[in-house]
C-alpha cells in the first residue's frame, strides 16, 4: 500500500474512533448488530484503569499531574488478523468492546465499507445534528452588545 494509502486509512479510522467514542454505547450496539462481523478473540478483555492528566498553564509553561481520570480499555483480534483497540473514559466496558471491534473491522478491507454506512455515518449523522441543535439553543439565548458614539469633537 502506497504512503497516501495508508495515511487515508489511518485517517479514516481515526475520524471513525472521534465518533464512536462521542457516541452512545446503547446506539453503537443497535448499529453493530446490523453488521455481519466476523469471528474474533478478545486480546485483552475489558477492565477499568486510571490515567494522570497533564496540564501546562498557558499552554507553553511547564508541565504538571492535573488529577486521574477513569477509562476502560479493551482489544479484539478479527479472523482475518486485524487488531482493534478500544479506549473510553469512564467505566463502560461493554462500549470499550464495541469500540476495538469496530476499530478492527474499519482495518479489514472486507468490512471497512459496511461499517462505515451502517455503524459510523448514522452515529456521526446523529452527533452533527445534536451539536447543531446545542449551537442553535446557544445562539438564541446571545446578546450582541454595542457602544454608540456621541458625536462629539
Amino acid at each position: 500500500m502506497t504512503a497516501a494509502g495508508e495515511n487515508g486509512k489511518q485517517a479514516q479510522r481515526k475520524a471513525a474512533m472521534t465518533v464512536l467514542a462521542n457516541s452512545d454505547a446503547a446506539e453503537i450496539a443497535r448499529c453493530l448488530d446490523a453488521v455481519a462481523a466476523p469471528a474474533y478473540e478478545t486480546l485483552r478483555e475489558p477492565e477499568n484503569g486510571l490515567v494522570m492528566l497533564r496540564g501546562r498553564i498557558g499552554g507553553d509553561g511547564a508541565p504538571f499531574n492535573l488529577g486521574e481520570a477513569t477509562v476502560s480499555r479493551a482489544a479484539v483480534r478479527l479472523s482475518t488478523g486485524e487488531v482493534g483497540f478500544g479506549y473510553v473514559l469512564g467505566r463502560n466496558r461493554q462500549k470499550a468492546q464495541m469500540i476495538a471491534l469496530c476499530d478492527a473491522l474499519v482495518q479489514s478491507d472486507e468490512f471497512a465499507g459496511a461499517v462505515e454506512e451502517i455503524v459510523v455515518a448514522p452515529l456521526r449523522a446523529a452527533m452533527i445534528s445534536e451539536r447543531n441543535r446545542k449551537a442553535q439553543e446557544t445562539a438564541a439565548t446571545r446578546v450582541d452588545f454595542y457602544t454608540l458614539v456621541r458625536g462629539e469633537d
